[in-house]
């Protein structure tokens, strides 16, 4: 790969939409944490480097900095939010704490043209962006000067076209910032000179080339679910080692409707890949009873994955590696790389590697893709639409779906009405437009009048939203005669349901899933 960008990470939630821009604009790139080291920048050999935004603050003692290798190389630079104000820094320039912080939305003045903004902005023009800042620059270091303002902000851009090196002090990675791809895609293949000819299908071949590597001769078990992300790790893995790979589905009891039948008859008969198929929702179940907290939740069920994975495992007679269908945005909220105010948003059940008694390795081939980009992956290597487009479950499965105490009887009221939203949603042709539509079990009763009786049941909350990525998302407007038509569905059909509610909840970058 003679052509590539090297993004050193400061610990931002969004540096991996840096990463995704970038491929967006065909150019290949990777993530390193800032700390990897002179030699590990410089063995990457870039043609550019970015530096990303992070929680930390420039001014206390001891907080991140770029290697010196960064500048070492003499290729072009952009600092993004942190990475701006520790470029400034180390440059010679003067950052210090400010009381007018800038975070969401801002407008930034244009007065100077630079090779950054080339055919997107220019001088005289007001654009908006995304910021996220308390420190800011006032003094620039020797070179730079000032292309563009804020109000919390008076250096918000700057550029030295000389030596390439340039800072802004928003996102241009969110999409709340407009021409922000423009603006990364102009570094990359303006001024760093990359010819933007990187496709998924050189990541197909990229990546079963490091599952060769990793692997070698031996065996790997996939922990399969039967959503998108672990089917498109698993038939890559398997087109990267063929018979060298067992997948195993683990029917934790909470699935969705004839779920399970449909991972079977897709691997089994359509893939031909080695699967056992277990059985253990009594475990899980039994595990879950009386407990309340999602946290404890996630990880009760990932250890017990965990253990029955190691049980089929040794059934085969024991395997090396442990396959799983990670993505980003998993690992991003589970932790940080400087474990700062980002460190942990949510705790994943395929997030945290493996306990050291069972003696094997991860395989994760999607841990720097997005959804969208899996879903991208699984049409390269020919998976039908219907499965590469379905709609995400996060939870594990229903069991963050259901606030409260996890039952039998509460898992099976929660399935009947999350197949008939779906069904809903099916029929009105609505579920390509959606990104991701659940049901949820309240743990509340109410009491409703039903003909001539009197009911006291569960409500069921209905989500759905509309993304691109899962960073950000907001709701999907139905109308009202849909969600008429849907909730007297479930009300009628759903014994344990007397009403029905929709969240129009958004979320904007930096928040988690409602649960």
């Amino acid at each position: 790969m003679s052509e590539r960008i090297l993004i050193l990470d400061f610990g931002s939630q969004v540096t991996q939409l840096i990463a995704r821009r970038l491929r967006e604009a065909s150019v290949y790139c990777e993530i390193m944490p800032f700390d990897k080291g002179d030699e590990a920048v410089r063995d990457f050999a870039p043609n550019g480097i970015i530096f990303s935004g992070g929680p930390a603050t420039v001014t206390d003692a001891g907080s991140p900095r770029a290697p010196q290798a960064a500048f070492d190389l003499g290729v072009p630079i952009l600092g993004i939010c942190y990475g701006q104000l520790t470029l400034c820094a180390q440059l010679g320039g003067t950052v210090e704490s400010s009381d007018h912080r800038e975070f969401g939305r801002a407008m930034v003045d244009v007065v100077e043209d630079c090779e950054l903004f080339h055919g997107v902005w220019g001088a005289g023009q007001r654009e908006q962006v995304w910021m996220s800042h308390g420190d800011r620059v006032t003094e620039i270091p020797p070179g730079f000067a000032v292309a563009g303002t804020s109000d919390g902000a008076p250096f918000a851009v700057i550029a030295d076209d000389k030596r390439h090196y340039y800072g802004v002090m928003f996102h241009p990675e969110v999409i709340h910032t407009p021409h922000g791809a423009q603006l990364l895609a102009n570094f990359a293949r303006r001024v760093a000179g990359c010819a933007g000819d990187w496709t998924m299908a050189a990541f197909r071949a990229q990546a079963i080339a490091k599952i060769r590597d990793q692997v070698g001769d031996k065996r790997v078990v996939c922990g399969l679910s039967g959503g998108v992300d672990s089917s498109v790790a698993a038939v890559l893995i398997h087109e990267a080692i063929g018979e060298q790979l067992h997948c195993i589905f683990v029917d934790h009891g909470l699935l969705r409707a004839g779920e399970a039948e449909q991972v079977v008859e897709i691997f089994r008969e359509h893939y031909n890949i080695p699967l056992s198929h277990r059985n253990a929702s009594e475990m899980f179940l039994g595990k879950l009873e009386g407990v309340e907290e999602p946290e404890e939740k996630r990880k009760i069920i990932g250890g017990l994955f965990i253990d029955v994975f190691e049980e089929e495992a040794n059934k085969l007679g024991g395997a090396e590696f442990l396959a799983q269908g990670t993505l980003y945005p998993d690992v991003i909220e589970s932790v940080s790389v400087t474990g700062g105010p980002s460190a942990t948003i949510k705790s994943h059940h395929n997030v945290g590697g493996l306990p050291a008694r069972m003696n094997m390795s991860l395989v994760e081939p999607l841990r720097e893709l997005f959804k969208d980009e899996v879903r991208a992956l699984g049409r390269e290597l020919g998976l039908p639409d219907s499965l590469v487009g379905r709609h995400p479950f996060p939870g594990p499965g229903l069991a963050i779906r259901l606030p409260g105490g996890v039952t039998q009887e509460k898992a099976d009221i929660l399935r009947k009405a999350d197949k008939i939203y779906l069904e809903e949603i099916e029929s009105h042709g609505l579920y390509d437009d959606i990104w991701q539509a659940f049901a949820v079990l309240l743990p509340v009763r109410t009491v409703g009048v039903m003909g001539d009786y009197r009911t006291y049941e569960y409500v069921c909350a209905l989500r759905a939203v509309t993304s691109t990525d899962g960073m950000t998302a907001d709701f999907y407007p139905f109308d009202m005669a849909f969600l008429g038509a849907v909730s007297n569905r479930i009300v009628n059909e759903v014994r344990g349901i007397n009403r029905v509610v929709y969240d129009v909840t958004s979320k904007p970058p930096g928040t988690i899933e409602w649960e």
